[in-house]
């Protein structure tokens, strides 16, 4: 699948619905599931999936609990798990833990035997170097606007 045709894809996976709570009108981008899908949803323990990527489904997901995260930001997020998913294969997914830090992972079908976990492996390593900045501004963004921690403490903490 080219990039042209895996954006084409994308666009007929979103539709924008509107939904009316208390006489507000809130738009939210809704992918269609399927199955495989649904593991990009799964919360456990406090930790809630950012985005994530199947390559067996050659899907992308990104929870629209985020949405107003910049449109920059969400486009980078596709680029980086769209990649993964064609250079390594399996599912990869971001997620924020429950005290705001980012975790990486990745892994695939038991009976997928293209899969390689070493490349896999030093992919992840090299996502998490190039992309160190955009983690700790997601973590970043994540403690204050979801957790609601105060930013002079988060900034006191930091120095």
């Amino acid at each position: 699948m080219n990039a042209k045709d895996f954006e084409n894809e994308f666009k007929k996976e979103f539709e924008e619905k509107e939904i009316k709570e208390g006489g507000e009108e809130l738009f939210i981008d809704e992918m269609q599931k399927t199955n495989k899908g649904r593991v990009f949803e799964e919360t456990a323990g406090g930790r809630i999936v950012l985005c994530g990527a199947n390559a067996y489904e050659q899907k992308y997901y990104f929870n629209p609990v985020f949405k107003q995260i910049p449109e920059s930001i969400k486009k980078e997020l596709n680029i980086i798990s769209v990649l993964f998913t064609q250079e390594a294969g399996g599912i990869f997914t971001i997620v924020f833990e429950e005290d705001g830090t980012i975790s990486i992972e990745t892994n695939a079908d038991e009976e997928d035997i293209t899969y390689d976990e070493i490349t896999a492996g030093l992919l992840v390593g090299e996502v998490r170097r190039k992309r160190q900045d955009l983690f700790e501004a997601l973590g970043l963004y994540y403690r204050i606007y979801v957790l609601h921690e105060n930013p002079a403490d988060i900034l006191d903490d930091e120095s």
